[in-house]
């Protein structure tokens, strides 16, 4: 008979919990410092090219998106072969992320070389100052093109190591990666020490020269402390196509969730910059730009708990994932309540960071920063409780329940705000994310049904005994990896 869970596991469960959320939370609070950094320089030069650097960033963001959301997928596998102490399947699965998220670089490549105009014009229907704004957009954007493959590579190598329980190397390297943006930022912005002074392009170079970094010290960590998940390309390869077919199913179904997801962002985003000029613009990308200092959350609770639950699926104990499932969830709740406070904090860094920008800029900012402070104890759980369901494999949750209602509710609901009424941005962005709270609801009783309560080693294993393999020798996926990124 099933022994009833304690809402609330022990100190020192939490504390494992922690160990892994809190290095890869400092590492997203860096990142974020960067980008507010970022913000604060650009900002200086008006309202124009801080709406120019944030149109322009919505390109990065769905391609980020869709290589992180890549990595997740494979992750999946990564942490349960690992629990299961696999090494090859932990080998396909980072082969998995790198081949899949690699092939996302050419679209994003054509959006930032060769339709750039075409593409920003769309999330600056109806503003005021739209040409103004695409001129700065379009010239950072080309630049942005070159983070593509370093992006990638190190998102895998990344990940993957998180997905081992090995959080602190990506931290040291966001930090040095951090220390050379900020400060290329200062010298190229606006040209200190005899650097030119290049305005956007400059943010865009410090960031091009920061990932190339960063690309490189992971491909060092990669040859140097070679983890179980590295595979090397002067040797044969055999790719389970089975368990790739496997990993992309799995794969498809989140990165249809997180495509829609981006998708309703951005066409939310292009909707509220059409609310005015500048202003609008600029006051909602600081209002961002200020609550990643505590949005740190979300992917330290969703690592830390796709960590431990995957690796306790991987081991095959699954009464253990079941108390833990409940735990975590509980856990996540105390912590974004917490979070709301630090967000009730960060208001009072908006008129130092971005007193530059227009009065009417700051005021959307601030309300902006304070709403979603509200909302984090609610974001917090749904972080939690997708991680819970992918870390199981079931990535229908997500799929069918979140999309369908993004699809079916949200997106209608926000045409409709935008036709039928002259609400501004702010209490537009209140309306359709209340719509979060009937997702905590499905999600709840979905988890209740427990299709995430599996052990996808052993079903990986099952489905290799029946599908063949191929060989691809070491020229070929080298070839692959060169012609191929929240």
């Amino acid at each position: 008979m099933r022994q009833k869970n304690k809402i609330l596991g022990n100190g020192k469960f939490y504390m494992k919990a922690l160990a892994i959320a809190v290095p890869i939370m400092l590492q997203q609070l860096i990142q974020s410092m960067v980008s507010l950094i970022d913000n604060f320089m650009v900002s200086g030069l008006g309202d124009i090219s801080m709406s120019g650097v944030n149109v322009a960033g919505q390109v990065m963001f769905v391609f980020m998106v869709f290589t992180n959301t890549i990595c997740m997928a494979g992750g999946i596998f990564l942490t349960q072969f690992y629990g299961a102490q696999d090494k090859k399947g932990m080998q396909q699965a980072f082969m998995f992320k790198l081949l899949i998220g690699l092939m996302a670089f050419v679209p994003y490549l054509l959006v930032c070389v060769v339709f750039p105009r075409p593409v920003l014009s769309l999330m600056l229907i109806g503003n005021t100052e739209a040409n103004l704004i695409l001129n700065e957009a379009v010239s950072y954007v080309r630049i942005m093109a070159l983070i593509g493959i370093p992006f990638t590579c190190s998102v895998c190598i990344a990940s993957s190591l998180r997905d081992m329980g090995e959080v602190r190397i990506p931290l040291y390297v966001t930090v040095v990666a951090t220390l050379i943006n900020t400060t290329f930022n200062y010298l190229l912005i606006y040209g200190h020490f005899g650097f030119p002074a290049l305005g956007v392009r400059g943010a865009a170079y410090a960031t091009v020269i920061a990932r190339t970094v960063e690309f490189v010290i992971f491909a060092v960590v990669y040859v140097r402390k070679n983890p179980d998940f590295a595979v090397y390309f002067s040797s044969k390869y055999r790719i389970d196509v089975a368990l790739f077919k496997e990993i992309l199913k799995k794969g498809a179904l989140m990165l249809f969730c997180e495509m829609t997801w981006v998708f309703s962002e951005t066409v939310t985003t292009a909707i509220y910059n059409g609310r005015g000029g500048a202003d609008v613009v600029s006051g909602m990308a600081s209002s961002f730009a200020i609550a990643n200092l505590f949005f740190i959350a979300f992917g330290g609770i969703y690592s830390a708990t796709s960590v431990i639950i995957g690796r306790t699926l991987g081991e095959g104990n699954l009464e253990e994932a079941r108390k833990q499932k409940t735990w975590l969830l509980s856990g996540s709740i105390i912590f974004g309540i917490a979070m709301t406070f630090v967000g009730f904090g960060t208001t009072a860094i908006i008129p130092i960071v971005f007193g530059k920008l227009s009065s009417n800029a700051i005021a959307i900012s601030r309300s902006m920063v304070i709403m979603m402070s509200f909302f984090m104890p609610p974001w917090v759980l749904i972080n939690a409780q997708q991680a819970v369901a992918r870390a199981g494999g079931d990535t229908k949750m997500g799929a069918y329940a979140d999309a369908s209602l993004t699809i079916v509710v949200m997106l209608p609901m926000l045409f409709a705000l935008a036709k039928f009424t002259d609400i501004g941005p702010v209490e537009m962005y209140l309306s359709v994310k209340l719509l979060d709270i009937v997702k905590i609801t499905i999600f709840h009783f979905w988890l209740k049904k427990e299709r995430w309560l599996n052990n996808l080693t052993v079903a990986g294993a099952e489905v290799e005994q029946e599908q063949p393999q191929i060989t691809v020798y070491g020229e070929v996926i080298d070839n692959e990896a060169s012609v191929a990124a929240k």
